[in-house]
């Protein structure tokens, strides 16, 4: 399996999208300040994953989850945890 994450920020505000075919691994290291593009906007939480059968499908995914079409689909998917109902 391959996973496509999806990090937030909550230093600045902003998403990591990444790729991996061992989440725990790579998830714990995001954690633990280990991996130079995240380790100086910890805190980090974990706002959205997938898994795909093979990394081909999981790069494509990556690739399209970093664009305005994607950021968007991402938004609504996820529209009950950037807005709650209150």
């Amino acid at each position: 399996m391959f996973y496509v994450y999806i990090l937030l920020s909550l230093k600045d505000g902003k998403f990591y999208t990444g790729c991996t075919n061992n989440f725990q691994r790579r998830y714990s290291e995001h954690i633990r300040g280990t991996v130079f593009s995240t380790k100086n906007r910890r805190p980090l939480k974990l706002v959205y994953y997938e898994a795909c059968l093979n990394s081909e499908d999981a790069k494509r995914r990556e690739k399209y989850l970093k664009t305005a079409w994607g950021k968007r689909y991402l938004k609504n998917r996820l529209k009950n945890y950037f807005n709650p109902v209150r």
